[in-house]
């Protein structure tokens, strides 16, 4: 799933009109799996220049680079996280955390070839699901579009009780922006049937 999408449909499953406090916590656990790959991204095209074809079929797949993205996104790390913020009595670092296990429950359907680890350290096994949320050859455009739809639902459930206008402007700029892409797409697809 992209990035924003696990934010905000996070919020739709943990969030609750009565714990705002909790609702930036939700969201930064729902981004914090991809930090690791926006840092790469960023050393990768501005510091080491290098072409984007390179960075998506090599550099990523450095093992350093995998085994980071994979430590951030295990479940099982995150599992005992949350237990030792439950035995601490840290309910903000305890939300965090199964925000972040929600984040790689969600990947865990829609990665393909690019299917991360989740069971790191413990195990090495990758998930190679038949759906992609980007890679048309496994029914990409679908998944985008089911994504969008739930990321549209969840924006609706909680518009209502994010409380800060920065918050509901993201939230309606990730709706555009998700819509401006299928609108693209739609009409991509329309010229290339031409």
């Amino acid at each position: 799933m992209k990035t924003p999408s696990h934010a905000i449909i996070n919020l739709a499953i943990l969030g609750k009109p009565k714990l705002p406090q909790f609702n930036l916590i939700i969201a930064i656990g729902g981004i914090f799996p991809d930090i690791p790959i926006f840092l790469f991204y960023f050393w990768a095209k501005y510091v080491a220049r290098l072409p984007e074809a390179t960075i998506w079929s090599q550099a990523y797949y450095d093992p350093l680079v995998q085994n980071i993205v994979a430590l951030f996104h295990s479940i099982p790390l995150a599992a005992i996280g949350w237990l030792i913020a439950y035995y601490f009595g840290w309910p903000n670092v305890q939300i965090l955390f199964i925000s972040m296990i929600l984040h790689s429950l969600g990947d865990l359907p829609v990665h393909n070839d690019d299917a991360h680890r989740h069971f790191y350290p413990f195990s090495n096994y990758r998930f190679i699901s038949p759906f992609s949320y980007w890679d048309r050859n496994h029914y990409g455009s679908i998944v985008s579009l089911i994504e969008m739809l739930l990321v549209l639902l969840s924006t609706y459930r909680v518009f209502g009780f994010v409380n800060f206008y920065i918050g509901k402007v993201l939230l309606i700029l990730v709706n555009v922006f998700y819509l401006i892409g299928a609108v693209s797409f739609y009409l991509r697809s329309l010229v290339s049937r031409s």
